[in-house]
């Protein structure tokens, strides 16, 4: 195999959507999941595009993960609204969530939707990005299983929790906001794994608090509650890991306690060591700008504060400021043209997928002649 392929976007997407179909996804909750895959590939976001795929046909076969996706409307107010998933794809369940959210916020202004039992529902920049694409803004956060210690802490507690926002503007892009409240998630470990390189010091320590470097260790240790990512900021308070803490926290309070939802190390997807469905919550909003201001005066600010950052003082010897959503925005171009990048790992994953599923179509695209 080569160490790399570069796959043509519209081959992926094929891929990826006759993989969920294959096992049970509706062609249209299909649809949706493969969208927000390649939606993270075109941004440059490896650990969560087709490089999951493999993840997601695994819990399915096992039966931690339903790919029928039914949902449950345990409350439906004015602006707000409760979900449960019943286990089935998160993206669906999300992407229905959030559109909930538009349609509330259209009629009152804002509109927020609190779920349960869901499972990984892929970045959380996409579901703003549907927002800002009606002229609203938009929040999504989720919690996962725990891999996070608290400030002082060497037990993983919590997950790794994203913030994404996103707000409509007059710049070249919108701006958009995806980060986890860890300094790195177990993604990104997955993709250092496979392309064999070691994680950098100072992103997972073990249970004595020190520092673990070797990926697949890592991942390992991760699973057995034997290492902990650390919190924005580090493992101490110096350099503010108590902030990325506190953010993680917070993600979990919107992401379980509004919904009556599972936290913590019910995440874990284990119970009596016997493999249970992951019991992820979500939460999202949707905000309507013209419920506030004017919405060309809106785009007009955030656009001028993206404008402003960006012509700032620069530090010597650095070219260029960037804008949360800026290097994905321009990624996106360079992926369309070049195509998806798939490593030697990852290779042997798609390949054990198409074997399995007998898509002997698409061996030419994912192994080496």
């Amino acid at each position: 195999m080569q160490e790399t392929l570069f796959i043509p976007v519209e081959k992926v997407n094929d891929f990826i959507q006759e993989v969920f179909i294959k096992v049970g996804v509706p062609k249209e909750d299909a649809r949706i999941c493969t969208d927000i895959l390649i939606e993270s590939d075109l941004r440059g976001i490896e650990s969560h595009g087709v490089g999951r795929i493999k993840m997601y046909y695994d819990r399915i076969k096992s039966g931690v993960q339903k790919p029928v996706t039914k949902i449950d409307v345990i409350s439906d107010d004015q602006a707000t609204a409760v979900w449960d998933g019943n286990h089935g794809m998160g993206h669906v369940i999300a992407y229905k969530a959030m559109q909930k959210a538009i349609e509330k916020a259209k009629k009152f202004g804002v509109g927020s939707v609190a779920v349960r039992n869901s499972t990984h529902y892929g970045i959380a920049g996409y579901y703003p990005k549907m927002a800002i694409e009606q002229n609203m803004i938009g929040i999504s956060m989720t919690n996962a299983r725990s891999s996070i210690s608290p400030t002082w802490g060497v037990e993983p507690m919590l997950g790794t929790n994203p913030i994404a926002f996103g707000a409509p503007s007059d710049f070249e892009f919108d701006f958009l906001y995806d980060g986890a409240t860890s300094i790195i998630q177990r993604g990104k470990i997955e993709v250092l794994d496979k392309k064999q390189e070691p994680t950098p010091e100072g992103w997972v320590i073990d249970e004595n608090a020190k520092p673990l470097t070797n990926s697949k260790q890592i991942l390992t240790k991760l699973v057995e509650q034997k290492a902990s990512l650390l919190p924005l900021g580090g493992a101490d308070e110096f350099l503010g890991g108590h902030k990325g803490y506190g953010f993680a926290t917070i993600v979990e309070i919107m992401s379980s306690a509004l919904q009556g939802g599972s936290y913590l190390h019910a995440l874990n997807g284990i119970e009596k060591g016997k493999k249970v469905p992951f019991k992820v919550g979500h939460f999202f909003m949707a905000i309507n700008v013209e419920a506030f201001i004017e919405l060309s005066t809106f785009k007009k600010i955030t656009g001028n504060i993206m404008r402003n950052l960006k012509n700032s003082t620069k530090a010597p010897g650095k070219e260029k400021i960037f804008i949360a959503g800026e290097k994905e925005y321009y990624k996106g171009f360079e992926i369309r043209k070049k195509g998806i990048p798939i490593n030697k790992g990852l290779q042997k994953n798609l390949n054990i997928i198409i074997n399995e599923l007998g898509l002997s179509d698409y061996n030419l695209f994912f192994t080496s002649v």
